[in-house]
């Protein structure tokens, strides 16, 4: 509180995650809110590409951090305010489970098994692959209304601990086995 446009990604920077998108999203994003930053975790073979894309598009602070332990993500969620996700190829990403545990209201693509895991409109913002601009329209409209961004962020909250605590997932587990 109050909501920011401190923005995170946190994947690995190969062509499936389409992490592109996200930074043309974010082109959209800074031409309405000057102030807006982007976190990019993560590394992988496109990331000399990705960080000339950022030039070229006239992107502004945008800080590629590379690769961290896994301990260290919680101080990233914590330093930002929304979470976008842009694959064109997903299972079921622990990162949107992640970012539902840390309180982020999640923007993201509807690729593979996303839609298991966001309910669009009550535990994130869903919108199709490749499309950058209702990526960043998505995005900034949590920004114009806190209270949506704060309801996603609840429910999200509530799906990871209805549904991804470890006695739960246990019980799933052991059922299978």
């Amino acid at each position: 509180e109050p909501l920011a446009p401190r923005f995170l990604s946190n994947r690995n920077l190969e062509a499936l995650y389409n992490v592109e998108c996200i930074l043309r999203s974010f082109q959209l994003i800074q031409r309405e809110r000057t102030d807006a930053t982007l976190t990019v975790v993560g590394d992988g073979a496109q990331r000399s590409r990705l960080e000339s894309l950022c030039k070229e598009l006239g992107l502004r602070d945008v800080k590629f951090v590379g690769r961290v332990p896994s301990e260290r993500m919680p101080d990233f969620y914590a330093q930002c305010d929304i979470y976008l996700n842009s694959p064109n190829i997903d299972n079921m990403p622990t990162s949107i489970i992640e970012a539902f545990a840390s309180g982020l209201p999640v923007v993201t693509t509807e690729a593979g098994g996303i839609p298991y895991i966001v309910e669009h409109g009550r535990t994130g913002l869903m919108v199709k692959m490749n499309d950058y601009e209702a990526l960043a329209r998505a995005a900034l409209s949590l920004l114009r209304d806190p209270q949506q961004a704060r309801s996603i962020a609840q429910a999200a909250r509530a799906e990871c601990e209805q549904r991804y605590v470890w006695p739960r997932v246990r019980a799933d587990w052991e059922r299978c086995y």
